[in-house]
C-alpha cells in the first residue's frame, strides 16, 4: 500500500455568518489522509467536525486555507470543476442513508454511476458487484422500505464505493443503527479501507467505532486537539492532548 496522501488540508478556516453573528467554525485545521486507513474524526456537537467534512468533500469552500485532493488543488476551482473532482475521487455516506424510496437497491447504486457518465451493461455489472461486496447479493431488487436500517446503510456504502473513489467520507454512519448493525457497518468500512486501499474518514461521536480505527482525530471548538494512531483491535485509545502539548512548548 502507498502512503502518499490522497488529501492534504492546511490551515483551514471557516467563518459562518457576518458581523456580530459571525462564528468561526474552524480555526486553522490541518489534516492529511492516506490510502488504506480508517480515520475517525470525533468531537462534541458544535465542534466543527461536520463543517470540516463538508469542506474536505468539496461541498463547502473554506474561508481560507488550502486543500489538495488526489494531487489537485481546489484553490480557484469553479462549481463544475469541484463537482467533477467529487465525481472522480470522493464517495459519501450519510447518517440518513439518502436513498430514493421508489428505486431498488440496485437502482440506487446505479445513480452514482449514471452521474459519472457510466451506463449500460458495465454500469449494471459494477452496481451488482459492489452490492455483493457489502453482503446484499439477495437484496438487490428490494426497495428501501423493505430493507432494514443496516441493509439501507449497506446500500449507501455500496453507492459510495461504486465509482472506485480514492476517499470515502462518512457522516455519523452508525448513529441511526443498533449495536449489531453499527458494528457490521464499521467492520465493512474498515475492510474497504484496507482491502481496497482507500482512505475512509468517518465523523462520529459513537464510542462503538473506536475498535475499528487506524487513527482517531479529536476536534473541539474548531481546533484539532488530539490525534492517536493505534493498532486495530485495541480498546478505546487515550487521545493525545495536543492542547497541553502546545502549552508546554509555548
Amino acid at each position: 500500500m502507498t502512503s502518499t496522501p490522497v488529501l492534504i488540508a492546511r490551515n483551514i478556516v471557516k467563518e459562518l455568518g457576518e458581523g456580530a453573528a459571525k462564528i468561526v467554525a474552524l480555526k486553522g485545521v490541518d489534516i492529511t489522509l492516506v490510502p488504506g486507513e480508517l480515520t475517525l474524526l470525533m468531537g462534541p456537537s458544535g465542534s466543527g467536525k461536520t463543517t470540516l467534512l463538508s469542506i474536505l468533500g468539496c461541498i463547502l469552500s473554506p474561508t481560507s486555507g488550502t486543500i489538495e485532493v488526489a494531487g489537485t488543488s481546489t484553490t480557484g476551482l469553479g462549481p463544475e470543476e469541484l463537482a467533477e473532482l467529487r465525481r472522480r475521487h470522493l464517495g459519501f455516506i450519510f447518517q440518513s442513508y439518502n436513498l430514493f424510496p421508489t428505486l431498488s437497491a440496485l437502482e440506487n447504486v446505479r445513480i452514482a454511476l449514471d452521474v459519472r457518465g457510466d451506463s449500460g451493461y458495465p454500469a449494471a455489472a459494477r452496481a451488482e458487484e459492489v452490492l455483493r461486496e457489502v453482503g446484499l447479493a439477495n437484496r438487490m431488487r428490494n426497495y428501501p422500505g423493505n430493507l432494514s436500517g443496516g441493509e439501507q446503510q449497506r446500500v449507501a456504502v455500496a453507492r459510495a464505493i461504486a465509482t472506485s473513489p480514492s476517499i470515502v467520507l462518512a457522516d455519523e454512519p452508525t448513529a441511526a443503527l443498533d449495536s449489531e448493525n453499527g458494528h457490521a457497518v464499521m467492520a465493512l468500512l474498515s475492510r474497504i479501507a484496507r482491502e481496497q486501499n482507500r482512505s475512509v474518514l468517518a465523523v462520529t461521536h459513537d464510542p462503538r467505532t473506536l475498535g475499528y480505527a487506524d487513527r482517531v482525530i479529536k476536534i473541539e471548538d474548531g481546533l484539532i486537539v488530539g490525534e492517536d494512531r493505534r493498532p486495530q483491535g485495541l480498546d478505546a485509545p487515550e487521545i493525545t492532548d495536543l492542547t497541553k502539548r502546545r502549552k508546554a512548548h509555548a
